[in-house]
């Protein structure tokens, strides 16, 4: 089958790869019908994240039709059934996955002694993201082995296009995580860091929760647009200083909540810290870039709360926690518990109340993912979210 495999920093290949088969009686194999790039690809693709290897298969946004099952798994599928398949492989049955923390699933990392190391404890396993998280090989693929397919998938209905439903996998569920997280008030003001994919599911879920005020902080034009068109704010912190605005939305006294959208590769203009950490960083002395993160718990309202659904790898460096103890600030962050939501979230798009497709730019063959990868880093075209298909021929813009 063709895959898109990582073979080292930012280079990514459609390569051959052999098809995958059942390996235990709770597996299934899906036809692979839509997929999608990730922003916490891109870490990958820049090898900001450690445990990479040379022949991974890339890929954490999947979804297709079941065509084969596991003799394990065939009390919840069968051959032929539509599935989006969240990013966390999870087992179902650990204390964790009972509480509905899946993304901490303790049985479903196969590298658990790598990850107990690197974490102090295991996290669940991933698809297609490092070995500390597994190893397991991706969805950028024609064909994808689920593991614990029994519990590791979200069954979905025919007559929806797939564009609909996708981005139930990672980064719908993501996006209102963060904002769940936040214990959103009628009477909040919402800021969020961050206007890529991630970002704009966020925006949406903030407004759906309630929030008095959004607003929505970037500098790249189409997706302040994205932003505004889902009932945010604007703020182009290359054009406008951001603690400044945020202060005089809120009366002086800054936003309730604030979310970190953007993760390890934050930009910034002209500011000293991001200076200091790009240069941290090339020299090997910091592995992530926190300005969103400093510039959050400067500006956020004492006895406020940080949702930090961006992805940071490794070291951080010039937290000013003495801030967040002194305002009493709570943090919450962590992967996507993507089960915990899914029920919730498939309904509101059943209901017409959001559709997740509004955020696709490009959709491609599986063929041009490698090029794909670079437009999307490079924000090239307008591109905000890359679905790739399988077997398509040709490409469009959304």
């Amino acid at each position: 089958m063709k895959a898109l495999v990582w073979h080292g920093t930012t280079d990514i290949r459609c390569d051959s790869v052999p098809d995958p088969s059942i390996e235990h009686e709770r597996d299934a194999i899906i036809k692979v019908t839509s997929c999608a790039i990730c922003g916490s690809d891109l870490h990958l693709y820049d090898h900001f994240m450690p445990g990479m290897k040379s022949g991974d298969v890339m890929g954490h946004e999947t979804m297709g039709e079941i065509v084969e099952v596991g003799p394990a798994a065939r009390k919840s599928l069968k051959v032929g059934d539509r599935v989006v398949i969240p990013f966390t492989i999870i087992c179902g049955e650990c204390e964790q996955c009972r509480r509905g923390n899946f993304s901490v699933c303790e049985t479903t990392n196969r590298n658990k002694d790598l990850a107990d190391k690197a974490f102090g404890h295991t996290t669940a396993g991933l698809f297609g993201y490092t070995h500390l998280t597994g190893g397991y090989p991706g969805g950028q693929a024609e064909y994808l082995r689920v593991p614990f397919a029994d519990a590791t998938h979200i069954k979905v209905p025919d007559g929806i296009p797939d564009e609909k439903l996708l981005f139930l996998s990672d980064i719908f569920p993501t996006g209102w995580q963060a904002a769940v997280q936040c214990d959103i008030q009628p009477t909040d003001t919402v800021a969020i860091w961050g206007c890529g994919p991630v970002g704009q599911m966020t925006i949406r879920s903030a407004v759906l929760l309630g929030a008095r005020q959004v607003i929505a902080i970037d500098r790249l034009p189409e997706r302040l647009s994205m932003a505004k068109a889902g009932g945010a704010i604007m703020i182009n912190f290359e054009e406008e200083n951001v603690v400044e605005r945020l202060n005089e939305l809120t009366g002086g006294k800054g936003p309730e909540k604030c979310i970190d959208a953007v993760g390890l590769e934050a930009h910034a203009t002209g500011s000293v810290d991001s200076m200091y950490d790009r240069a941290k960083q090339a020299m090997m002395l910091e592995t992530d870039r926190p300005h969103v993160l400093r510039e959050m718990m400067y500006v956020c309202r004492p006895a406020g709360i940080l949702s930090i659904p961006g992805v940071y790898g490794g070291l951080l460096d010039k937290i000013p926690l003495g801030a967040v103890m002194n305002k009493g600030l709570t943090i919450r962050t962590g992967q996507t518990h993507v089960n915990r939501w899914t029920d919730d979230l498939l309904n509101r798009v059943l209901e017409n109340q959001i559709d997740p497709s509004f955020v696709i730019t490009h959709t491609e063959p599986l063929e041009r993912g490698p090029e794909m990868y670079k437009t999307f880093r490079d924000k090239q075209d307008g591109c905000i979210k890359v679905v790739l298909k399988p077997g398509m021929n040709g490409g469009l813009h959304a």
